[in-house]
C-alpha cells in the first residue's frame, strides 16, 4: 500500500445535505463556487459531468494563460450522505491514487460538510495549499445558500 496524506476540511451549512449533495454534481451549479470568476481570477472553458458511479467529469479553466483541465471519476455516490470521485490535473497527476470523499451529515440547522482528500505522499508539500483551495471553494458554496 502506497502511503498517503489525508487533508480535511468541513463546513456547516443551513440547507438541507441534498441541496449541498446537488451542488456537487450540477456543471452550472458548480460554475457559481467551485470555478470561475466568483471563486478566483480564471475563465471557465467547460465543466462535464457524468454523474453516476464510473461517470468521468471535466472541469477546464484557464488561469493567467494557463489551461488547467481538473479531472476524474465518480467512486461513491449515496445521495444526499457521499460522494466519493478521484481527483487529478490531466497531464500533471493523471492517474496517481488522489481521493476526495464528501460526506454529509444532517443537522438541527441544516448540515455538515466534511471534505477529506487523500493525497499520494508525492504531493504531502501540497497539502497546505490543498486545504487552502478546498477551503476557499467552501466558503463560496457557504456564500451560494
Amino acid at each position: 500500500m502506497n502511503p498517503t496524506v489525508d487533508v480535511q476540511v468541513s463546513r456547516a451549512f443551513a440547507v438541507r445535505p441534498e441541496a449541498v449533495f446537488d451542488a456537487w454534481l450540477d456543471p452550472a451549479c458548480l460554475g457559481r463556487w467551485m470555478f470561475g470568476p466568483g471563486v478566483r481570477a480564471e475563465t471557465v472553458l467547460h465543466l462535464r459531468t457524468e454523474p453516476r458511479v464510473g461517470g468521468r467529469f471535466s472541469f477546464l479553466v484557464e488561469r493567467q494563460g494557463q489551461r488547467i483541465d481538473h479531472i476524474g471519476t465518480y467512486l461513491e455516490i449515496d445521495r444526499p450522505r457521499r460522494l466519493v470521485f478521484t481527483w487529478a490535473i490531466r497531464g500533471e497527476s493523471d492517474d496517481d491514487g488522489s481521493t476526495v470523499a464528501i460526506d454529509l451529515t444532517a443537522t438541527p440547522e441544516g448540515c455538515l460538510l466534511s471534505l477529506t482528500h487523500t493525497l499520494p505522499a508525492q504531493w504531502a508539500d501540497y497539502a497546505p495549499r490543498t486545504r487552502q483551495g478546498w477551503t476557499t471553494m467552501l466558503d463560496a458554496l457557504h456564500r451560494l445558500f
